[in-house]
């Protein structure tokens, strides 16, 4: 078994590709019984992102879990790799520990990702999937991240997504005290971006949901009045929108271009703001060929996330020292690991050879042989068996490997041979 980790993220993969093999929160516990079902894994933890979707495993064959995926989306291996990571043991460890701090994010710094990466650890041990391995990887990882934060300014001054589309919507409108913006989504995202266009007072917020409570939930929530309303009631009430930000788990496009051009008539062609914000895409991208609308994706956003990022570069490299550092001691930690299958054997050998000189020696004393003799030969007899496997090694070999063999005596058994 090994420690590797695969997956595709916003600098290997644009959106059309990420979004084919994005994993909705409600198939993710289904999705990790499969994997280690499937005797590929024996561990598993997948983190699925509007940036990145990623498989850490402990796996003794890689290339089987790696089908796995690309099964489990119904693609080929031959579509997936021009766009896929694979990495070992010590490069899965800084990857993760590089993205649990925020430095392998669209936002330089950005801290939505570590709330990410523990849903999908909680995700796999309510799944059983999660082992020694992959709890110790990402418990150090959340450790990691806490010291970046703690010693470095990595997230000092980084614009946020939320903030990035206030940003947009300013371009394209002259202020948004006049807009009445519409969120369809009720989850963590929406609640960011819903909250930072609250703070610039516009003139009607409202909450589309897949269940009502869910989106009065989130209204609740929001400073101002705020409506929450179906996301059945889109086709009627759409075109009262200046700005629709979207964000849900749907795998299947929510606003149509046929929708969008409706809402455009009955608007008399006002323009349209649209922030699709969704892995996979809630709005279809065929609406940005639409006049009057201005459709934006997560990708779309990476030059106003980029505001700051030179300042905080210098943070990342004292950073990246740090992970360095951690990376090294999960190492040695894995190797220590990897060596308790040999200790556990050595011992048992031991066990055995004791208890065999034991048995020897409690029929001796049975047949009222002198206990000082007994303990003699037994001792004898113990030496013999423990030195005897060593002893015929260094006897029988030659060579480079007899050299080597014959240091590591020494240095086991603390020896000053006489030259």
């Amino acid at each position: 078994m090994q420690l590797v980790a695969f997956g595709l993220n916003h600098l290997s993969a644009p959106i059309s590709i990420r979004e084919k093999f994005a994993f909705p929160a409600e198939v993710l516990p289904a999705a990790l019984t499969s994997l280690v079902d499937s005797q590929a894994a024996k561990e598993v933890a997948i983190v699925s992102t509007c940036n990145r979707t990623e498989i850490y495993c402990n796996s003794k064959d890689p290339a089987a879990a790696l089908l796995w995926l690309a099964r489990y989306h119904d693609v080929s291996l031959d579509m997936l790799r021009p766009y896929l990571y694979q990495l070992d043991a010590p490069a899965a460890a800084r990857h993760a520990f590089r993205v649990a701090s925020g430095l392998d994010s669209m936002v330089l710094g950005e801290t939505q990702i570590l709330g990410q990466l523990k849903d999908a650890v909680r995700a796999a041990e309510s799944s059983g999937t999660l082992g020694i391995l992959l709890n110790t990887l990402f418990q150090k990882s959340f450790a990691v991240a806490k010291e970046v934060r703690s010693q470095t300014g990595v997230g000092a001054n980084s614009v946020s997504m939320a903030a990035a589309a206030v940003k947009l919507a300013e371009q394209i409108f002259p202020t948004i005290g006049e807009l009445k913006v519409l969120f369809i989504g009720a989850g963590e995202m929406i609640e960011l971006v819903a909250t930072h266009f609250a703070a610039r007072s516009p003139r009607q917020i409202t909450i589309a949901n897949r269940t009502l409570a869910r989106g009065r939930e989130l209204a609740c929530r929001l400073p101002g009045q705020v409506d929450a309303v179906t996301l059945a009631e889109l086709p009627q009430l759409l075109a009262q929108y200046d700005v629709v930000v979207s964000s849900t788990a749907s795998q299947l496009p929510i606003i149509g271009k046929g929708l969008v051009e409706r809402a455009l008539k009955a608007r008399r062609h006002r323009p349209i703001f649209m922030l699709d914000l969704a892995v996979p895409r809630d709005i279809e991208a065929e609406v940005a060929e639409l006049d009057d609308v201005f459709l934006y994706s997560v990708d779309d956003i990476a030059g106003i996330v980029e505001v700051g990022r030179e300042a905080r570069q210098q943070a990342a490299d004292e950073a990246e020292t740090i992970i360095h550092s951690r990376v090294d001691e999960f190492a040695d930690w894995l190797r220590q690991r990897e060596r308790v299958p040999l200790i556990r054997g050595l011992r048992d050998n031991a066990e055995q050879q004791r208890q065999l000189a034991l048995k020897v020696a409690m029929k001796q004393l049975a047949r009222g042989e002198a206990p000082e003799v007994v303990l003699d030969m037994l001792s004898q007899q113990l030496t013999n068996k423990l030195m005897h496997p060593p002893t015929r090694a260094l006897s029988g070999g030659k060579g480079a490997d007899h050299d080597a063999l014959a240091d590591a005596v020494v240095r086991l058994y603390r020896l000053h041979p006489e030259p």
